[in-house]
């Protein structure tokens, strides 16, 4: 993680879990998938946001100092091993949108 730089580009998975699966992928999302994402070059943050809605999807946001950061992250084969880790936790597909932030004066 890249300590005190500002993210230009995020990148968000939603994705729906088992009912019964919520806290072991919760387990694995904190304790293997985030220390993992934290080494990447150009990574700002991560982290998870629980639906309040439980009918809703979770999202895994990670934030990069720019798009190629986050395309290197994506090409290394880090992201496809982290959705991996906890795909069978998973009620459906998950879904993979990107997003820049535009420049701030």
């Amino acid at each position: 993680m890249t300590d005190g730089a500002d993210a230009n580009w995020i990148r968000l998975t939603y994705f729906k879990l088992q009912t019964d699966k919520i806290t072991e992928m919760k387990k694995i999302y904190y304790d293997e998938i985030i220390p993992v994402v934290r080494e990447q070059w150009g990574n700002v943050d991560i982290f998870l946001l629980e639906p309040v809605d439980k009918e809703d999807e979770f999202i895994s946001c990670t934030m990069w100092e720019s798009q190629a950061d986050g395309d290197i992250y994506e090409a290394s084969g880090v992201y496809g091993e982290a959705v991996d880790k906890i795909s069978h936790t998973f009620d459906g597909a998950a879904t993979l949108k990107s997003y820049e932030i535009p420049y701030r004066p």
